[in-house]
């Protein structure tokens, strides 16, 4: 069979870059060796998003008398719990599924490799193997769990995000070793429901990646919460003893153990690059990823990356931006680059942490002069009638110009308020254009508002 367009991975990535060019008029096949809908839909994103919404409702019902509402006897059900996550991660995969047969694309189940020019070889479940070709090949074959060499998985003790999310009974106590998105969310759903969490983290700080004034916010947060941090520590070794994993951690040369009955490692995820052609045709990779130019394109004619396969970063959302320009390049339009200084990211913790932009000490070391504003969720009147007070707005300007050149958001709600200060971001808004611009009262969102206007002296109201 011949196709205008292949695509190796059902991913965000993968299957936005084949509904987008059904849509421009392509005939196109997705090659998919697993769930259809790749990693986000199945054991990422989307299932992980149940699990926190069912502690958050928890949560809710064990507060429930803060609100003036007096409950009976309640328990979480962790097996119901990962059932309704598993119900909504499949009825996901169905959707896309869907698309796909609305827009006339052909689902080609096995493992998809490249096999010589603009041809893909796939292999099926029971080793039949089949050829087609394509005038033009996108690999989007995204990544998985990275082991460290002292923390092989093995699936039952020590385990990865998939395992995690599919336990077949709730552990009474687990150690979560890296504090990025996958290590907080899963340390904040499994303490919810009533797991003793230590969270172990090699840098000083939680999130990290995040602005400083936010990891410390989560940082509270998580003790808080009643869960053990460790920071600027590392987990050694562990050895499981009587079903249990003995942990050796290592805190600034100081050695502990702890003791727990899993060990989830989360300390980032590798790309799926094995196995898929790269050396016989000849793709040139760079530290550990495909090499592609703006438009993903790849040094051999007619094959294109995308994802998390490529440099930038390993977010559901980025995939299918970087598909889209892709295919539209690829139809003959014209698509705008992606900017990754202008892609937001989201963490669903509680409280939720958002940012997009250039965090405050990273403007200084790009040579900005800098003012900042920050709003706290204790001002807020819909924070406060919501009951969840922690967290603040901060926005970061530059003195010469006024532009907005980051946004740092830890709080409730927080993950839907981002997408402002992206499109203020990339319109180039100044200060002035977020104090003017008149905001609905009581909402969350009017901190952003309130942010600008502190940076500014021009503090309006609560």
């Amino acid at each position: 069979m011949n196709y205008d367009l292949t695509v190796i991975g059902s991913g965000p990535g993968g299957y936005v870059a084949a509904i987008r060019a059904s849509q421009l008029g392509m005939k196109v096949a997705v090659v998919e060796r697993a769930e259809i809908g790749g990693i986000c839909l199945n054991w990422g994103c989307i299932p992980t998003k149940s699990l926190l919404k069912s502690a958050q409702v928890y949560d809710y019902i064990k507060h429930a008398e803060q609100y003036g509402i007096k409950v009976g006897e309640y328990k979480a059900d962790f097996k119901e719990i990962i059932a309704r996550s598993r119900g909504i991660a499949e009825q996901m995969s169905k959707g896309v599924q869907y698309l796909f047969k609305k827009n006339k694309i052909d689902l080609i189940q096995g493992f998809g490799k490249l096999a010589g020019k603009n041809t893909v070889e796939v292999t099926d479940a029971e080793g039949k193997t089949e050829t087609y070709t394509a005038k033009h090949i996108i690999l989007a074959t995204g990544s998985r769990s990275k082991e460290l060499p002292n923390l092989k998985q093995d699936g039952k003790k020590i385990i990865g995000y998939r395992e995690a999310l599919t336990l077949d009974k709730q552990p009474e106590s687990m150690i979560v070793v890296g504090s990025g998105a996958i290590g907080t969310e899963l340390a904040f759903f499994y303490n919810s429901i009533g797991t003793q969490v230590t969270l172990v983290e090699y840098l000083p700080n939680v999130l990290p990646l995040e602005d400083e004034d936010v990891s410390k916010q989560i940082g509270r947060s998580l003790k808080k919460a009643k869960i053990k941090v460790m920071v600027s520590s590392s987990v050694e070794k562990v050895e499981i003893k009587d079903d249990k994993c003995i942990a050796t951690v290592n805190s600034k040369g100081k050695e502990t153990t702890l003791e727990a009955d899993i060990v989830l490692s989360a300390v980032g995820v590798v790309p799926n690059l094995e196995n898929i052609g790269l050396e016989d045709a000849g793709i040139i990779l760079e530290k550990g990823k495909i090499k592609v130019d703006d438009f993903y394109r790849t040094n051999v004619e007619g094959i294109y990356a995308i994802g998390d396969i490529v440099h930038g970063q390993a977010l559901a959302h980025v995939a299918s931006a970087e598909a889209i320009c892709c295919v539209e390049k690829i139809a003959g339009l014209n698509p705008e680059p992606i900017d990754y200084g202008k892609v937001p990211g989201a963490v669903y913790t509680t409280p939720e942490v958002a940012s997009v932009g250039l965090t405050e000490k990273a403007a200084i070391e790009n040579g900005y002069e800098v003012k900042t504003g920050k709003f706290p969720y204790t001002a807020s009147g819909k924070a406060t009638a919501a009951g969840n007070r922690d967290g603040f707005i901060k926005l970061v300007f530059d003195v010469k110009t006024n532009k907005l050149l980051g946004a740092h958001f830890v709080g409730l709600n927080v993950t839907e308020m981002i997408a402002e200060a992206v499109v203020s971001l990339k319109l180039g808004a100044e200060a002035h254009d977020l104090i003017k611009s008149i905001h609905p009262h009581p909402t969350m969102s009017e901190a952003i508002m309130e942010a600008a206007a502190a940076a500014y002296d021009e503090v309006i109201h609560i």
